[in-house]
């Protein structure tokens, strides 16, 4: 058996460092840390792994906006599946708005008095998705006839992103970068619900399937597979299934605080995966019970240290 190693803090030590002793103490969740960040930092470092990243719960309003856009830029992540609410409020951060530092122990009523809206202590103006909405029916105006008779999500987004003033944003990004942004639950946002308004007259129509193709290509071009999955839902669903048709990912990271027990797939287990072939039995897999906005840039920060000190192949997929 291995002996558990103490945790050392050293003045000026790095979050490589850090992370690193977590791992060496390899229990608990600091053990699941340390195990996830050395997990990451091998899909970052093999040209060979095609990275998923699952986007769930408020990433961005929570502050995780650039960690995400400078992985894009990167070349370290090859496809993002994601909830439509993360998109939004990229897009409204592109646009000029901003989230605000709130409490969970608002008045409610005050703030829907004030056209304040609140997620948890972060607080948007609703004027933001005011002005989302008029920006949207121009970027819908300006899209060729011919690419609305029949159009993805995927490729919406990547038009929208070519159109954001705001150049390092996550749809931006992704777009300038050839990055696919699959989003199965895009109508489930406001973003959403203006793309059905705006097609009430028949301007535009969305095919679903054009979708799930662009999905698994990515999926059937992978020599090795590997997922992060930040929260859970449609996204860490999505994604997974597409990966039973090459039974399973190689590597996988989950980040989530829902737990097991009521049988719902975000606190699904990555073992549990496995019965259902979205996991390989022989791949390196972990699950890390953490607030994202906590556990997401330690990981990262640490696996491309990692990366960086240990030179592991190229950064670039």
């Amino acid at each position: 058996m291995k002996t558990v190693k103490q945790i050392e803090i050293k003045s000026g030590m790095s979050v490589g460092e850090l992370v690193r002793e977590m791992e060496a103490a390899g229990v608990l969740g600091a053990g699941k840390i340390g195990e996830a960040s050395k997990i990451v930092a091998e899909m970052f470092g093999d040209p060979r792994c095609t990275v998923f990243l699952t986007l769930a719960g408020p990433l961005v309003p929570g502050g995780l906006r650039k960690i995400i856009a400078n992985l894009l830029e990167g070349g370290y992540v090859d496809v993002i599946v994601t909830t439509g609410a993360n998109l939004v409020h990229d897009m409204v951060e592109s646009l000029g708005f901003k989230h605000y530092r709130g409490t969970f122990k608002a008045d409610d009523k005050v703030l829907k008095d004030e056209e304040i809206g609140r997620i948890g202590d972060v607080y948007i103006e609703q004027k933001a998705f005011q002005g989302l909405e008029d920006w949207l029916y121009k970027v819908f105006d300006e899209l060729p006839s011919e690419m609305k008779r029949r159009i993805s999500i995927t490729d919406l987004l990547t038009e929208i992103g070519r159109r954001l003033p705001d150049k390092n944003s996550i749809l931006a990004t992704a777009a300038r970068k050839g990055v696919p942004i699959i989003c199965p639950a895009f109508l489930d946002s406001i973003a959403g619900f203006h793309l059905w308004m705006y097609g009430q007259d028949g301007k535009i129509n969305v095919d679903p399937l054009l979708d799930v193709s662009r999905l698994m290509d990515k999926v059937y071009e992978a020599d090795k597979a590997g997922i992060i999955i930040l929260g859970g839902g449609v996204p860490k669903h999505f994604a997974l299934f597409a990966n039973t048709f090459r039974e399973g990912v190689d590597l996988a990271v989950q980040i989530t605080m829902d737990r097991p027990e009521p049988g719902g797939l975000s606190g699904a287990t990555l073992e549990e995966a496995i019965s259902w072939s979205k996991v390989k039995p022989e791949g390196k897999a972990v699950t890390v019970i953490c607030d994202v906005t906590i556990a997401f840039p330690l990981i990262v920060a640490a696996a491309l240290e990692y990366v960086e000190m240990n030179k592991i192949g190229s950064t670039s997929h």
